[in-house]
């Protein structure tokens, strides 16, 4: 007999359930959330909630309306779902076996939302139970909504068939995966395609959508039947619901990615397609979707040329779409003067951006943005089990309109990359739009005619140049648009082009360079903060294109940041952060200059007292400051001790945090920005403040032997490279340390370990690592005897390793070479095997003093063994040959120890002369005249 739940308890559970919802009163809300927890203990609770939630009629010795009782369903569901979520596997077989025998009742529910409520359940179940815990609900819920009997009404296969599309977007990859032979999607897909001749709009839409899920993966279900799929889309073309056409939109847009060879032959019937669908003014989800065709065709090499005959189509209709919708202009509308409003938290917190297939996007503001179909999406799903799609919060993704991917960015960005392709063409595509819309008398019109130009400028600019003078006047006035957000997109569109501007002659910098750098830095001054941030990310945009062109203008540009540092509220500090960074990094010197000094470093420094340990504004105020000590040098002197002593003190309590279980695990770009500037002010100070610095800091070496052995490749790298900086600036005070630092140090050149990781920065870690070891080796010399086995192992590992990357083989190569200047003798003995791979490795590094310091400890181990270079001397020659004239007459060291190394084999090789003979003739030539042979 099937399970009946007992009158008394099903009437107080329905009773709590209703109570935890009312918001009228308090104190019934918390006595019915303290008796569901207690409910909670009872084995039988999921399946009383399974009976309320599946049960349309409240039991009869209470007394609810629909309305209350439904209330009471609802929070049965969702006590449910989490039940599942929390604690399935264990569960009672019973208690899974009710749940599943009761809960597709659910699904045929008048009210939408208890169908929406039990497709959450039957998904949760299969997430948490895995497909062959459940291996039924897919024929059972595709029955449902095939309506195979004839007795299944319209809303419960609309429910039946949200469930699988439920089911198919959380178990993407269990549904492709072998189960005794078979494959679920093999069984589901052809089905799902199917269903997509329903006549019920929603399960149209609803099989097109699990469809997606399925078809960027390219399983083997999708290839298959993929014709199938391509002729039903072009059934469902014109289907009357605009669902139903967007999903076909994306289905399109799938395939493109995946095969774009089954496009091609259709294009000029696409083109068509989806120009009608983004001219849809009703839904924007369904322009959106079209919009993104262009990306997809434009992105691909083998697509893109076969749109070049539709352009005078297309580019009109991303025009269009480039406007402001009503409802953002009303949203827009409202936005004037806020630059004395305060931050909230939400809006400070930095924006991680998914990706579309690699596609960054540069938004108005000049930052990167993406997303597919204005959703985030997590790329990252290899290690989630079959349940594979991260829960995520709605508030998260949809807060900040101007953060979301939308038609008007997907547009710009398609015009964008369509510039990029066909260049002229696009520009004189969209002339004619620019000509009637820069001076129109609505904002909208104005601000979208701005955002196309700036989106064609990398693409089309040969095109657009001989417009720049009259272009680029008109824009400066609109600097002073009265609208914010017309300011905001002229400062972007500026930047974009302010490389061109940068480069012109004098009198071109001062007729249109200076105006445009001036205009921007006024408006990085706006009383609007989105202006703010628009003109301060456009202007690192011009640095980055000026680069040195700044330098006469240093002065001017520092006088503004200062006064954005006192204007700017939190958010914008980021992106001044960045602009001051830039600034150092480009024009470097002249920054040293009293009066610049004086005037950026308080502003920088009030900043620095006021940002706490704790704070992620942290990490840009870091990377900032170790730009600015390596542009100031010796001037920054004043402000070192304070900042490094926070430096030392931020590490020491991120790395006790790291390892205390009281504390959340702390970010590790705590670590790398405050390395990274410690790096920066041992190399900018004197020597002897630098050593002072370091011999002051009593646990400073300590703290480094930590972050050497950090789990944190980032981290290690930075440590590797104050290790480095060490060695060149403070070895008096790291000497005593290197019996501890190089046990550690030896450890890190194992190559194997980067290999099984397989990550870029694993290789970076053994590059720092190894350049520490030569620079080490370059003042320790003899002293690095106890080591030099096992260094000489591990460097040779790397260089006779085929997989290590080129740069890393060079490193190893530099870091043995210099090993040779103290301890040639030790390494003289594997000379015969050591020397190809070294003179391989050493061959692709630039003639600089760090190779002329390893060929010269190189030549030392020759010295010492000079008959193990039989095979490979001539070689040794030939790259010899090619050294820097430069170099060797000012390395006295090098030229003076080959010149021994001549004459050795001068005294072994009887014709000396004839052995040199088979150098090519270039070779030989430039080697007699470098070296007096």
């Amino acid at each position: 007999m099937a399970w009946q739940p007992e009158e008394e308890p099903l009437r107080q559970l329905v009773q709590c359930l209703k109570d935890s919802l009312t918001g009228q009163n308090p104190t019934v809300q918390k006595n019915a959330e303290i008796m569901l927890k207690t409910a909670r203990t009872s084995p039988d609770i999921d399946k009383y909630l399974a009976y309320v939630f599946t049960n349309s009629q409240p039991p009869p010795v209470l007394n609810l309306n629909a309305s209350q009782y439904n209330q009471a369903r609802a929070a049965a569901a969702i006590m449910l779902k989490n039940d599942v979520k929390a604690s399935y596997k264990s569960m009672p077989d019973t208690t899974k076996e009710y749940i599943k025998s009761t809960i597709l009742l659910g699904l045929q529910d008048s009210t939408p939302s208890m169908r929406g409520y039990a497709g959450n359940v039957i998904t949760e179940i299969v997430r948490q139970g895995g497909i062959l815990g459940w291996s039924q609900v897919l024929s059972e819920l595709i029955s449902m909504v095939s309506n195979t009997s004839g007795s299944v009404s319209s809303q419960a296969q609309e429910g039946g068939m949200n469930a699988l599309l439920k089911i198919c977007e959380d178990n993407r990859k269990a549904l492709d995966r072998q189960y005794q032979g078979q494959r679920p999607l093999s069984f589901l897909f052809p089905k799902l395609l199917e269903l997509t001749t329903s006549s019920l709009d929603r399960v149209r839409a609803d099989a097109l959508a699990s469809m997606n899920v399925f078809i960027p993966e390219k399983p083997e279900p999708v290839t298959e039947n993929l014709e199938a799929l391509l002729q039903q889309l072009f059934n469902l073309a014109s289907d009357s619901s605009d669902e139903v056409r967007k999903h076909v939109c994306r289905a399109f847009v799938h395939i493109a990615d995946i095969a774009p060879e089954k496009i091609i032959p259709h294009m000029e019937g696409l083109v068509e397609y989806m120009v009608t669908q983004q001219r849809n003014p009703h839904n924007a989800e369904l322009a959106l979707d079209a919009a993104e065709f262009w990306l997809c065709v434009g992105e691909d090499e083998n697509m893109r040329d076969h749109l070049g005959p539709y352009l005078p189509k297309i580019v009109p209709v991303l025009l269009a779409s480039m406007v402001y919708s009503e409802d953002e202009i009303l949203r827009l509308e409202g936005e004037e003067e806020d630059y004395e409003r305060d931050d909230r938290e939400e809006d400070i917190r930095p924006a991680f951006a998914s990706s579309k297939a690699g596609r960054l996007v540069t938004n108005v503001n000049g930052e990167a943005t993406a997303a597919v179909n204005g959703h985030a999406v997590n790329t990252d799903d290899d290690d989630l089990s079959d349940g594979e799609i991260d829960d995520f919060d709605d508030e998260d993704s949809f807060g900040d309109p101007e953060e979301m991917w939308n038609l008007r960015k997907c547009s710009a960005a398609a015009l964008d990359v369509l510039a990029s392709v066909f260049h002229e063409t696009v520009f004189e595509a969209t002339l004619p739009y620019l000509t009637s819309n820069l001076n129109h008398q609505e904002w909208p019109n104005r601000e979208a005619a701005v955002l196309a130009l700036g989106a064609i400028a990398d693409g089309c600019m040969p095109a657009v140049e001989p417009h720049l003078p009259m272009l680029t006047t008109y824009l400066l006035t609109l600097l002073q648009d009265p609208k914010p957000v017309v300011r905001q997109i002229t400062c972007w569109s500026l930047g974009r082009y302010s490389g061109w501007a940068a480069h012109l002659d004098k009198a071109g910098k001062q007729q249109f360079f200076e105006p445009v750098m001036e205009g921007i830095l006024q408006k990085m001054l706006d009383n609007n903060k989105k202006v703010q941030e628009a003109a301060a990310s456009a202007f690192a945009n011009l640095e980055e294109k000026a680069n040195t062109e700044l330098t006469d203008y240093s002065r001017d540009i520092v006088r503004q940041f200062v006064q954005c540092f006192a204007k700017y509220k939190d958010r914008n500090m980021f992106i001044l952060y960045d602009c001051v960074q830039t600034l150092a990094e480009h024009v470097g010197p002249a920054l040293q200059d009293p009066e610049l000094v004086t005037m950026l470093m308080p502003a920088l420094i009030q900043r620095w007292s006021k940002v706490s340990d704790q704070s992620r504004e942290m990490f840009p105020l870091l990377e900032c400051l170790s730009y600015v000590a390596t542009a100031l040098g010796p001037h920054f002197s004043p402000y070192a001790a304070g900042i490094f002593a926070r430096c030392i003190n931020i590490i020491h309590r991120n790395l006790e945090e790291g390892i205390n279980p009281a504390f959340e695990t702390p970010d590790k770009d705590f670590l790398v920005t405050s390395l990274d500037l410690l790096s920066a002010i041992i190399q900018a100070l004197e020597l002897g403040d630098s050593a002072q610095l370091v011999a002051g800091t009593s646990n400073f070496f300590q703290l480094l032997a930590v972050c050497m052995k950090d789990g944190s490749n980032d981290v290690r790298q930075s440590a590797y490279a104050l290790l480095g900086d060490c060695a060149i600036y403070v070895f008096g005070q790291l000497q005593p340390c290197l019996p501890t630092i190089m046990e550690i140090l030896i450890l890190q050149l194992d190559v194997t370990q980067a290999h099984a990781v397989a990550e870029e920065t694993g290789y970076s870690v053994i590059n720092n690592a190894c350049w520490s070891v030569g620079e080490i080796s370059m003042r320790q010399k003899e002293g690095m005897q106890p080591y030099v086995e096992r260094l000489l192992q591990k460097l040779g590992m790397i260089l006779f390793d085929e997989k290590a990357p080129d740069s890393l083989n060079e490193n190893a190569a530099i870091a043995l070479g210099r090993l040779g200047l103290g301890c040639a003798q030790y390494l003289a003995v594997h000379l015969a095997q050591i020397a190809p791979p070294f003179l391989r490795a050493i061959k692709n590094v630039m003639w600089t003093d760090e190779k002329a310091h390893a060929l010269t400890g190189f030549m030392q181990i020759i010295l010492a063994n000079p008959g193990a270079m039989e095979q490979a001397l001539l070689q040794f020659f030939s790259e010899m040959s090619l050294a820097n004239s430069h170099l060797v007459a000012h390395q006295t060291g090098f030229r003076e120890t080959f010149q021994k190394v001549v004459q050795t084999y001068k005294g072994m090789i009887s014709n000396f002369d004839g052995f040199l003979g088979g150098l090519p003739a270039d070779q030989q030539a430039r080697f007699r005249e470098l070296y007096n042979v």
